[in-house]
């Protein structure tokens, strides 16, 4: 194996402590020559489709990369901006708000603090491999990774750790490090869910029923001891809870199934259906597995979703944005992280 060295090492360098924060990914522009590279890597990982390889091989390269790139490059062009993919855009603004919050929770100015923070995505750019290097540039001797998934699954967290260790491979001194796996019922997280959906609701309204839906899985993922399905479940009745609402008024569903193997229910675009039909006229939906607005909550969620809803009979339906980078979302990561850095 080879080694990567770092040429400019000095052994009296002063060790700082390093913040890995990581997202999904998004491809690097909405065309579909982009978006097919973004593709090609996510769905190629073995963590987030669990099929023969030489099967899964032949369905991703003969079929999906050969059609869903052209449909997807359009949905990404109709949430793309000046600054980008939303997700990444956020993502950015998460990191310089963060790295400010944790310079004041620790008493450290700007340009002399021992902590730095880079934004990593698992898929596409800016890279895990690239913002690891970029710690150890400083000289980071504590790694902290968060991935920004606060439900852990293998497909998300999983897989982060999975790529880490990758890199660590070519390594030759290896970071203590700490891995945040998941804050699924971390009390400032449910803090700062609560406190947006109020908060809109103080502007909008409230409307019948509120919908947390989250990413789903295939059900055989749970089966095989992906702990996801029950995270998700605590967090929503943990909100659910904490708005003061009744089990008929705030439900839990899953959205974004594919194939035809079954996968966590109940499916969020059936029960809006549902829902619809039996006379539910207005209906909010909040994605509390979502640290950030992406192409998924913004087209799909917010989009896709409401047509289902309205044309199967409903008068209204509004999507809650993610956290994103909040005041309430950024303090509340902020405190999960002192608690790591402040360990011993």
């Amino acid at each position: 194996m080879t080694y990567s060295a770092q040429t400019d090492f000095h052994h009296d360098q002063q060790p700082a402590i390093g913040i890995l924060l990581t997202n999904l990914g998004t491809p690097d522009a909405p065309t579909k020559t982009a978006v097919r590279a973004y593709l090609k890597e996510f769905l190629s990982d073995p963590r987030v489709v669990e099929q023969p390889r030489w099967l899964w091989w032949l369905i991703l390269n003969g079929v999906i990369l050969n059609i869903r790139p052209a449909k997807s490059a359009a949905s990404y062009r109709s949430v793309w901006s000046e600054e980008g993919s939303p997700l990444l855009a956020i993502g950015n603004r998460q990191r310089d708000k963060l790295e400010r919050a944790l310079q004041r929770l620790s008493g450290s100015e700007a340009g002399d603090s021992p902590i730095h923070i880079e934004l990593a995505m698992r898929y596409g750019n800016p890279s895990i491999p690239a913002g690891l290097e970029a710690l150890r540039a400083k000289n980071c001797r504590k790694l902290i990774v968060l991935p920004l998934y606060p439900q852990y699954s293998a497909t998300t967290s999983g897989s982060t750790f999975d790529a880490i260790a990758d890199v660590f491979r070519s390594w030759r001194r290896i970071p203590a490090v700490s891995f945040i796996d998941a804050y699924h019922d971390d009390p400032a997280y449910i803090d700062a869910l609560a406190a947006s959906v109020r908060a809109y609701w103080q502007q909008h309204g409230k409307p019948e029923r509120l919908l947390m839906s989250f990413h789903g899985i295939p059900e055989r993922y749970f089966k095989a001891g992906d702990p996801y399905p029950c995270h998700c479940r605590k967090t929503a009745r943990l909100l659910r809870e904490s708005l003061g609402l009744s089990e008929e008024e705030a439900q839990i569903s899953f959205q974004s199934r594919f194939g035809r193997e079954p996968w966590m229910q109940p499916y969020t675009d059936a029960t809006l259906k549902q829902w619809a039909s039996d006379g539910v006229a207005s209906v909010d939906v909040v994605c509390p597995g979502f640290s950030a607005d992406c192409l998924e909550t913004l087209e799909e969620v917010a989009i896709e979703n409401r047509d289902y809803f309205l044309n199967a009979g409903g008068s209204q339906y509004r999507y809650i944005p993610a956290l994103n980078d909040s005041d309430a979302h950024i303090d509340a990561l902020a405190q999960l992280l002192m608690t790591e850095i402040t360990k011993r």
